[in-house]
């Protein structure tokens, strides 16, 4: 099949254009500028430049790419993310999740794409009551944090658009936190893993906000997977052990021979690092995985993010 990944050079891209290619599909990379072309190229893949905020400049891309299968996994993240200023942090990948996936979307149905993948997140959008896991069909969280009230209504907003794009199969996957190859869980030098050795990553309140993570080669084994044969629908891929955040920061320092974290209350927790921090830390639910094992036919290599970790460390 003819594949277009827009995001070809993110950290899930540089791990799923390969296995594309390798699965003998033709792939396209879309990228904003020019100067990431020879990155796409160097994946086994052909460049197109396109700002995925000009309906125009995407139009023309698509269209030169004529591709069956669309993915979108487009984001703006900062090197660093500021909790505290979440929505701000968040701002232009809120963008894409809007703008950018309707000017997907048009462009894609302009060709006939039979298939439109895009990348959500799993974990910190569902409600925040009832039990610790949740599944696809849980609700989403309908009060969320005024300070993620922004990037979750974009999260929102992507979603019911691609489920309810009817002339294509619509495919959403909630991805949980990536580590691996270069995320901010990349051993040595990367964000988080220098925050946890640095004991600058503490437990908030009781640490009972419960976390979901992916291994970022799993993430794009299950996007391969959903490219060549997923139905319309929303798909958790996450590992098999959703953890609280007391259970797992200090099993990671652990594995990464730092000293356990620090603990802060929950007040000075929230003066310190935010009302986002604060509720990550202590009130998002984790995700189950049962969906995309049963209906994409994947299984992550890492089934825990104890054994990853470890592996990364």
């Amino acid at each position: 099949m003819k594949v277009l990944v827009a995001g070809a050079t993110g950290a899930l891209g540089r791990q799923l254009v390969p296995r594309l290619v390798e699965r003998g599909h033709e792939v396209t990379g879309l990228g904003r500028s020019a100067a990431r072309s020879e990155g796409v190229r160097a994946l086994g893949a052909t460049p197109v430049v396109a700002d995925a905020l000009d309906p125009d400049a995407v139009a023309r891309a698509v269209a030169e790419a004529e591709p069956d299968v669309v993915v979108h996994e487009l984001t703006a993240l900062a090197a660093s993310l500021d909790l505290r200023h979440f929505d701000r942090d968040l701002a232009l990948t809120n963008r894409l999740r809007t703008e950018g996936t309707d000017h997907l979307l048009a462009a894609a149905r302009a060709v006939g794409a039979r298939r439109f993948v895009a990348q959500s997140f799993a974990g910190w959008p569902y409600e925040r009551s009832g039990g610790p896991v949740k599944a696809e069909d849980d609700p989403l969280d309908p009060a969320p944090a005024e300070a993620m009230r922004n990037a979750h209504n974009a999260i929102r907003y992507l979603e019911e658009a691609v489920t309810g794009a009817r002339w294509t199969e619509g495919v959403v996957l909630r991805y949980g936190g990536f580590y691996g190859p270069g995320t901010s869980l990349d051993g040595e030098g990367s964000e988080h893993v220098e925050l946890i050795r640095k004991r600058r990553f503490p437990i908030v309140g009781d640490g009972s906000g419960v976390w979901s993570f992916v291994h970022i080669e799993d993430a794009a084994d299950a996007t391969v997977a959903a490219v060549e044969h997923g139905e319309r629908g929303i798909y958790n891929i996450v590992d098999d052990e959703p953890a609280p955040v007391a259970e797992w920061l200090p099993a990671m320092a652990s594995a990464l021979g730092a000293k356990p974290p620090r603990r802060l209350p929950r007040w000075l927790g929230r003066m310190v690092g935010g009302e986002a921090a604060t509720v990550m830390m202590t009130e998002v639910r984790g995700a189950s995985n049962a969906k995309a094992k049963r209906e994409l036919g994947w299984q992550p290599a890492h089934p825990s993010w104890r054994d990853g970790i470890g592996q990364a460390a």
